[in-house]
């Protein structure tokens, strides 16, 4: 395999673990609204159940959009140029959506007033839902082909982006990450809140198979190769296996199931962009591809070695992570507020 073949399948590599990890983080945030309640007396307290089952991962979980942000920088930089600059509108939403959840989810406890606490529980939903939504479109439009001309410019606009593929695309990511949230919650919570986020994950079960099922069939049809029927396969069975594990209450392998499902739909969309990176729907002697905008092969050995050293340090700790903070949660184990007040009284 050459080292251009091989960082291609590492991007890929990379953005699948941000989808499936940054995947139930964005669910728990959307999910806020449905399982938390304010019209329940302990409303605030499930929802800072809901928080705390994300709080000591979801920052680890973005570091791998940022190693593959960076990757696809270095190891394909026109890829990167052309790419960014035709989605400089959809990813510049899904970085306010990013920032906004940040800030939300960090000063959500640090003022003891409902308003406030409504203002941050809805950045923490807005910030979840848009990458949710965009993510998808954007790599659903990177598959279709984008009108690209011979000095790979972009030439369309943000309404080439609308196209009815994408929007499938978009849809499938946002129901994807809602099931995966639903299954995650119900994996680290007990008691009542482990109860509702099963039922919530076995209703949204049968839907998010249907669309995923539509999309990874319409990609295969349309810009798929013959050997990308199996990870159609792989990831049908992990569809049927996820709504059987919902409905049965077997939220750990439920959670496998969707991993499984999520980590085969984004396989799907590189593998089907293979050996190009962003074709041109205006021609295809216009196609990026791994060829023609890769780095040099001394870049590539750089990043390489650095990878090798860098790459099992942080799947260690993160792995690490996972396993101090495992033990399931509840309401009853969340103390009252300590946050300031949002004004001071003064004397």
């Amino acid at each position: 395999m050459s080292l251009e073949n091989f960082w291609f399948l590492v991007i890929a590599v990379l953005f699948t673990m941000y989808f499936v990890l940054e995947g139930f983080d964005f669910g728990v945030g959307m999910l806020m609204s449905f399982l938390g309640r304010r019209s329940e007396p302990d409303g605030d307290k499930r929802r800072r159940v809901l928080l705390n089952t994300i709080g000591p991962v979801w920052d680890g979980n973005e570091v791998w959009l940022l190693t593959g942000g960076g990757a696809l920088f270095a190891a394909f930089g026109g890829w990167y140029a052309t790419m960014f600059s035709a989605f400089y509108l959809p990813l510049f939403l899904i970085l306010i959506g990013l920032i906004v959840r940040v800030v939300a989810i960090e000063w959500r406890g640090k003022i003891n007033d409902p308003r406030w606490r409504w203002w941050c529980d809805f950045g923490i939903g807005l910030g979840s839902w848009i990458p949710a939504i965009l993510w998808g479109v954007a790599f659903a439009n990177v598959v279709r082909g984008l009108p690209i001309d011979a000095d790979h410019q972009y030439t369309g606009g943000f309404f080439n982006l609308l196209n009815p593929y994408a929007l499938l695309g978009g849809a499938t990511t946002l129901l994807a990450f809602l099931t995966h949230g639903a299954v995650f919650v119900a994996l680290k919570t007990a008691g009542q809140m482990r109860h509702d986020a099963q039922t919530f994950a076995a209703r949204l079960a049968v839907p998010t198979a249907v669309v995923a099922a539509v999309f990874l069939i319409w990609t295969q049809l349309a810009y798929g190769h013959a050997w990308t029927w199996a990870i159609v396969v792989v990831t049908a069975v992990a569809a049927v296996g996820m709504v059987i594990a919902t409905a049965a209450r077997r939220e750990g392998w439920a959670f496998v199931a969707t991993c499984i499902a999520i980590a085969g739909t984004v396989a799907m969309l590189f593998a089907s962009l293979f050996p190009a990176v962003l074709p041109s729907t205006t021609d295809a002697a216009y196609d990026l591809t791994i060829a023609n905008t890769s780095s040099s092969h001394y870049t590539l050995v750089i990043m390489t070695w650095a990878a090798a050293i860098m790459t099992p340090v942080v799947i260690a700790y993160q792995a690490y992570s996972y396993w101090v903070f495992r033990k399931r949660l509840s309401v009853d184990q969340i103390p009252p507020s300590v946050g300031l007040p949002l004004q001071s009284t003064g004397k």
